[in-house]
């Protein structure tokens, strides 16, 4: 079942959040400028995808509130963009603590399916793991 229930009818395609978590991660890590933007060359090299790629992607993301960009400038999350991103990272660390933690699974491998299966569990499905993960005293930072 898809987690579109999660945001609305103007829910995000799966590479729309792939995109739009890897601008969040980018800018969490320290890649972003002061005021919280990132470079388009930045989001490319972290997903391994043509700058094409990201032109296309970011016209996506504009015309769904998530971002903001002057002309050919520095992507930067609207409110929609942070609230919406910051979930998708909490439930791609949430499957992969869970598969590595759990199931045993190799964290290289746990890091990928995590990536898969972050954009198709729905709501309440993340809402038990999150309590299964807090029960067994597993945490997932915010």
């Amino acid at each position: 079942m898809p987690r579109t229930e999660s945001h609305g009818e103007g829910s995000l395609t799966m590479a729309g959040e792939d995109y739009l978590e890897s601008i969040y991660r980018l800018i969490e890590e320290g890649h972003g400028n002061e005021d919280g933007s990132v470079r388009s060359v930045d989001v490319a090299e972290d997903l391994s995808v043509s700058k094409a790629s990201v032109s296309k992607a970011l016209t996506y993301l504009k015309e769904n509130g998530m971002v903001e960009q002057a002309r050919y400038g520095r992507v930067m999350l609207t409110a929609e963009g942070t609230e919406y991103a910051r979930d998708v990272w909490r439930r791609h660390r949430a499957l992969r603590k869970f598969l590595i933690q759990e199931l045993g699974v190799e964290p290289d491998v746990a890091d990928d399916e995590a990536c898969l299966m972050e954009h198709d569990l729905s709501i309440d499905t993340m809402d038990k793991l999150y309590a299964y993960l807090d029960a067994h005293g597993i945490q997932v930072e915010d």
